[in-house]
């Protein structure tokens, strides 16, 4: 990858949306991971108004610092950078309080999860509608068409992807070459959604290195037949999350009525 023309190239197709949409800048979650820091450096780097939000939802604390000090990175860096933070856990343990009360329950702390996640997404687009501002999702292409592994009209919910393109590991190519801080280079990717520090790969059951082979081995049209061992458990995988997700890829689904029952 020729890294350097592809951050130009995504930065004017930033700037350029941007620019014949009509929109002042972008706004965007910041999480403390490689994704986010990657899309906040590259709407930066397109000069307009760029909006870092913090939205902790009883955040692990290493998150929290790493989000933190990528801002001032990002401020000293660029001018046109400004952040705030929006504490959401009272909202969140509102919401919690005012919804009937269920037993405790693995889809419980899924859909409670998920629930994070649209908070955010509600938040964004509040100050998005107040600077006339557009929302960057911060999702790569295994998380957004592979796996699936967002939460639906959550981080889902944007304006527009500019790393959808991009597997993960050409994300932390990048992420080196802008010189964002290596201690988010280095950590863990995690979705942040469950108040501790599970990773991506412990909730998957795959790396994101094992996730790109196996994408690109069904995009040959590969069938987990043609392999053994852990390639053949990780395509497994991969096809599994690919089918119970193709939901929040998909287009919503509209019935069509026949022009005949309309007449």
């Amino acid at each position: 990858m020729d890294t350097e023309k592809v951050i130009d190239h995504i930065v004017n197709w930033l700037k350029d949306y941007a620019t014949n949409a009509g929109m002042n800048g972008f706004v965007l979650g910041i999480s403390g991971g490689i994704d986010s820091a990657v899309t906040s450096a590259l709407c930066a780097k397109t000069g307009l108004r760029t909006l870092c939000l913090e939205m902790p939802i009883h955040q692990h604390t290493d998150q929290v610092s790493r989000a933190q000090k990528h801002i001032g990175w990002l401020k000293q860096h660029y001018a046109n950078v400004s952040n705030l933070q929006v504490n959401l856990t009272p909202v969140f343990d509102e919401f919690k309080n005012a919804v009937p009360q269920v037993e405790a329950s693995d889809s419980l702390k899924l859909t409670l999860a998920n629930t994070r996640a649209r908070l955010r997404m509600s938040t964004l687009y509040y100050f998005a509608g107040l600077h006339n501002y557009l929302v960057a999702g911060t999702g790569n292409k295994v998380e957004d068409f592979g796996v699936g592994f967002y939460t639906k009209y959550g981080d889902g919910g944007v304006d527009l992807s500019p790393i959808a393109d991009l597997t993960k590991t050409e994300v932390y190519e990048i992420g080196k070459f802008l010189g964002i801080d290596p201690e988010i280079v280095s950590a863990a990717p995690t979705d942040g959604l469950f108040g501790d520090s599970r990773t991506d790969e412990e909730q998957i059951g795959a790396s994101y290195p094992e996730l790109e082979w196996a994408m690109n081995e069904a995009e040959k049209g590969k069938s987990a037949e043609d392999f053994e061992g852990r390639k053949q458990e990780v395509f497994k995988i991969y096809k599994s999350r690919h089918r119970a997700n193709l939901h929040k890829m998909k287009p919503i689904p509209v019935c069509d009525i026949p022009v005949n029952l309309k007449n």
